[in-house]
């Protein structure tokens, strides 16, 4: 017999017990650092990617479901985006435009001072066209011009309005008025670009 198997077996029983209980925890402890662990990192893992596949399909699928309501409310935006642009005329109608403009001055019997077009200030896609106006006319003469101005297809805002220079003309109160009438245009950026790299090689 094996000296060490004789030399366990004249130990006291408990002392046998004690031993066997640590050997089979050393046994176990091994496995589990060496198999279990690593399979249940791996399982983990699997695990945390799987939830993340899912919850990715979940947000792809929501998209999916909500296609229709974006696409409607694409096109929308591209229909209000057309009616803007019929609001705001191009560089070629702004002359027609500013005819009519002068044009209404005269309608509502008013008499035109000045009529003078500004410079443009260009803001991303569309350009203010302000023109400096000064009219004399009595009160409901000025007010149904500028009625009729804001009647106009185009956008046509007025501001800055001054009053003077009352007079009693034909027993009537005339009125000296001095405004802005300010208008919009579309700036293509296609025309401009070209228009801009030629000014930058000069």
């Amino acid at each position: 017999m094996n000296p060490q198997v004789e030399k366990f077996l004249k130990l006291p029983l408990y002392q046998r017990a004690l031993l066997l209980v640590g050997f089979n925890a050393a046994i176990l402890g091994l496995c589990i650092y060496f198999i279990f662990l690593p399979q249940y990192k791996e399982y983990t893992s699997l695990v945390t990617k799987h939830q993340q596949v899912r919850d990715q399909l979940a947000k792809d699928q929501k998209i999916a479901d909500n296609l229709p309501k974006f696409k409607a409310e694409y096109e929308k935006m591209n229909e209000r985006l057309a009616q803007a642009l019929t609001e705001l005329p191009n560089a070629k109608e702004i002359p027609a435009l500013l005819t009519n403009i002068a044009t209404l001055a005269r309608d509502n019997g008013l008499e035109v001072l000045q009529f003078k077009p500004g410079a443009d200030a260009v803001k991303g896609f569309y350009a203010d066209v302000p023109v400096g106006l000064k009219v004399v006319g009595d009160f409901h003469q000025v007010a149904k011009f500028f009625y009729d101005v804001g009647s106009l297809p185009r956008i046509v805002n007025i501001g800055n309005v001054n009053i003077g220079g009352a007079k009693i003309e034909n027993n009537r109160l005339k009125l000296t008025v001095d405004c802005l009438a300010t208008t919009f245009r579309f700036v293509d950026e296609k025309a401009s670009q070209p228009a801009a790299k030629g000014k930058a090689t000069k």
